[in-house]
């Protein structure tokens, strides 16, 4: 009997894992990293690029380079918040037959699912190709939030990818488990703050202990589907643009290509700001004019950054109330757990869970 592998679909980023003995282990992709960008890209000469190959095409082909796709699957056209992304999503969202929000890529009608499938047998072959052997079946998180056809949706792509999804796991559950919650003795409740790429979710979960095995319930869910780690890269962005115009008298909003660069760099000042107090933003010949080319180098300190996403990390905290009435305020037990995550400033919180 072969493995069965955990798929952690994001909207942003994804990846897959193995159970080594009773160790989880995150495996590598080809490109040599742990998580893929969740981004898939249809070629004019009909080549399908998926992950970083496609994250890097994406200034040159925005309309047939596809991500945030998760913000799709299940939904149907009409739905609130994918008549939100039609308007500012570069590629072309469209309703299909029955009423569900489709893509058309390249002129085709084109199911989220199908799309969302191309990332998942990336990550098959990943497993494939650390093990050695064919895989068929595994094990895929969702949010809590997902309703019956969402979760059909992502079963269905599984489907499409070759592999069999023997359970979908709440993705709150599935991070209960990751920090050993299930190990512990006794009933507890359990909030899981989840600040993912391009959405966020708080979830409140009760884990009991019955004839010794641990069952774990979503007691309540809350959140925002538009508030995400791609939001606080966008407001670094658009400091460093402006401050770029005020020295140099230019707006690289109208360069694609030098917004590509500083869209890369400032995701990476964003997570080296998790455990550094400042960092510098360099990038030579990030343009040019009449005058000749042009470099960036601009200082950024976590204080600015913190100053910069106040709001979308207040905009995290009405869920929060809502998800735990009468429990507020809550006290964070796990801080820091993941260095290099950016929330890290922010997780000061005693070893008390709320």
């Amino acid at each position: 009997m072969g493995k069965i592998i955990g798929i952690d679909l994001g909207t942003t980023n994804s990846c897959v894992a193995i159970m080594d003995g009773t160790t989880a282990r995150v495996l590598e992709n080809a490109e040599g990293d742990r998580t893929t960008p969740s981004i898939i890209a249809y070629t004019q000469d009909g080549e399908t690029l998926v992950g970083q190959p496609a994250k890097r095409q994406a200034v040159t082909n925005p309309q047939n380079t596809l991500f945030a796709i998760k913000r799709l699957i299940g939904r149907r056209f009409q739905d609130e918040e994918v008549q939100r992304d039609v308007s500012i999503m570069p590629y072309k969202i469209i309703a299909a037959d029955n009423g569900d929000a489709w893509l058309d890529v390249k002129g085709a009608k084109t199911a989220p699912p199908q799309i969302s499938a191309e990332v998942l047998k990336k990550m098959k072959k990943t497993a494939e190709d650390y093990l050695g052997e064919p895989v068929t079946e595994a094990v895929i998180t969702v949010p809590a939030y997902f309703n019956d056809a969402q979760r059909q949706a992502t079963k269905d792509a599984g489907r499409i990818a070759g592999l069999e999804v023997k359970r979908i796991i709440n993705e709150p559950t599935a991070a209960a488990l990751a920090y050993g919650l299930d190990k512990e003795v006794g009933n507890r409740t359990i909030a899981v703050y989840d600040l993912g790429g391009g959405t966020f979710d708080i979830s409140i979960i009760e884990i009991d202990e019955v004839d010794g095995e641990k069952t774990f319930e979503v007691l309540a869910t809350n959140g925002d589907t538009h508030l995400g780690g791609e939001d606080f890269d966008t407001r670094l962005i658009n400091y460093l643009v402006d401050e770029f115009k005020k020295d140099q008298g230019i707006d690289l909003r109208n360069d694609p290509l030098a917004m590509q660069r500083l869209k890369e760099a400032a995701e990476k000042a964003k997570i080296e700001l998790s455990s550094a107090q400042q960092t510098d933003v360099n990038l030579p010949y990030i343009t040019a004019d009449a005058t000749g080319p042009k470099h960036m180098n601009i200082k950024v300190t976590r204080a600015k950054l913190e100053s910069l996403v106040e709001d979308l990390v207040n905009r995290s905290i009405e869920p929060l109330k809502v998800a735990l009435p009468g429990r507020w305020p809550v006290r964070i037990r796990y801080p820091g757990r993941y260095p290099g995550r950016w929330s890290d400033p922010y997780a000061n919180g005693s070893e008390e869970s709320g």
